[in-house]
């Protein structure tokens, strides 16, 4: 499993409208100023945050994103799963994959489904409020 740049990139983009909030909605020039990130690669992150209810946006003048949750609601796992489809270490443990022929008799498969929850609790266990206070440790 490797978490790509949309992954990283969306959780730096709310970690940055969280730091910055308030009433105001923040331009997205701003945000991809502050994280470096592309404002055109920004721009095609922002419709699953939006879609799934993480930022709204207000187009115009004086427009831009504001967060809509509260960063302790943020759940790490949920926003990687929006980004990355799935984060299964594996592909025959992804949901849209057809079930694979050698599952019953896969030596391997209960140390792929270990780490997959691993991962999953892992990851479900951080918030957005977490990473802004820098609570993980290294």
């Amino acid at each position: 499993m490797m978490i790509s740049t949309r992954g990283r990139y969306a959780l730096r983009v709310l970690i940055d409208l969280a730091e910055h909030n308030t009433t105001d909605y923040i331009p997205l020039r701003d945000v991809a100023d502050r994280q470096q990130i592309s404002l055109k690669y920004i721009e095609r992150i922002m419709p699953v945050l939006t879609k799934n209810g993480y930022v709204t946006a207000l187009h115009g003048k004086g427009g831009g994103y504001r967060l809509e949750k509260s960063p302790d609601s943020c759940l790490v796992g949920d926003i990687l799963r929006l980004t990355e489809g799935t984060l299964a270490p594996v592909s025959c443990l992804e949901c849209s994959q057809p079930v694979c022929p050698m599952q019953q008799n896969c030596p391997t498969l209960p140390m792929w489904k270990k780490l997959d929850k691993m991962i999953n609790s892992f990851f479900d266990s951080i918030t957005l409020k977490d990473l802004m206070q820098k609570k993980i440790d290294g």
